[in-house]
């Protein structure tokens, strides 16, 4: 039995919430980005990638 590979993406806060909707800060937070500049890395699921698209503008994805 193989185990399914789980991509897994990068993703960079690049600009700056001030200005935005509160909803979109608080999504910026709930992807675990806190200061400008910060990265994670996570699993990517369709809800994770919902989150992205939402907050295109202000951050940098890629798959690793």
């Amino acid at each position: 039995m193989m185990a399914t590979k789980v991509k897994q993406v990068k993703i960079k806060y690049v600009k700056s919430g001030i200005g935005y909707s509160k909803r979109q800060r608080d999504t910026i937070k709930a992807l675990g980005l806190g200061k400008l500049g910060s990265e994670v890395t996570k699993d990517l699921t369709p809800e994770l990638k919902g989150m992205i698209d939402k907050v295109s503008h202000l951050v940098k994805a890629e798959e690793v």
